[in-house]
């Protein structure tokens, strides 16, 4: 089922979309249809050109993000435990630990211990596994947590779990209906949090990794890698929460 969700994911991204639809083009060209294959190319260019523009980035995000401010609550911090979800990890030698975790892991971990430095009594949990033979995410994080100066002692490994719904269920399973600080990407967190409260666990939510823009600027209005990248971000939220609509996930 994973790879399956993985196959799925990859062929709904924007550039893929439209690399499949210039590929239909070039067949129905092939086989004579010309105003077809326009039709198509043109809806390639369309699917890109559109899912680039930094506006429309920000606009689908936007309504991710926005369900979950930053935590501002004080109290919130009285907890337990701190758990932090997992994204990629890609070690290789001669590149720090900072340098082989994405973007989206880097800022979680690093929320994920400025917390557990305002709450030295509560235990960092580190969550992200990985397939057989593929370095795991939550050993990154413990790495960069350690480096940071937080005590072995408090850290708590979840190494296992292949997606957030399998993140779910293990955090049910260590923390039971104990209340906890759910530390991931903001543009995540609603699908996270839908996630951990249908496993039945008691998340706060603790967003990071803002991604949108508020202040306008014209170059927003042109097509960019930054902008393809949260389109991107955005719809693999989307094909989540379908997921979880049909009960895939």
């Amino acid at each position: 089922m994973l790879y399956l969700k993985e196959c799925i994911a990859a062929l709904t991204v924007p550039l893929m979309l439209a690399l499949l639809l210039a590929v239909a083009a070039g067949v129905v060209a092939w086989r004579g249809r010309k105003r077809a294959a326009v039709r198509l190319l043109v809806a390639a260019l369309i699917v890109v050109f559109v899912t680039s523009e930094g506006v429309v980035g920000d606009g689908l995000l936007n309504s991710l993000e926005a369900r979950y401010p930053p935590l501002q609550d004080p109290s919130a911090l009285q907890v337990r435990w701190i758990v932090v979800l997992g994204s990629s990890y890609a070690p290789h030698e001669g590149v720090p630990v900072t340098a082989a975790l994405d973007q989206d892991a880097l800022v979680r971990i690093v929320e994920g211990v400025r917390l557990a430095r305002l709450n030295p009594a509560a235990k960092l949990l580190v969550s992200g596994g990985a397939p057989d033979g593929r370095p795991r995410p939550a050993q990154g994080y413990a790495e960069l947590a350690r480096d940071l100066g937080i005590d072995p002692g408090s850290l708590v490994l979840s190494d296992q779990a292949l997606d957030t719904n399998a993140e779910a269920r293990d955090v049910v399973q260590r923390l039971g209906g104990e209340p906890f600080l759910l530390v991931t990407s903001a543009y995540h967190m609603p699908r996270a949090m839908q996630l951990m409260r249908r496993a039945g666990a008691r998340p706060i939510a603790a967003p990071t990794g803002q991604l949108v823009t508020k202040d306008f600027h014209w170059r927003r209005l042109l097509p960019s890698s930054a902008g393809l990248g949260k389109s991107e971000r955005a719809l693999h939220e989307y094909l989540g929460f379908l997921a979880m609509a049909i009960g895939v996930n």
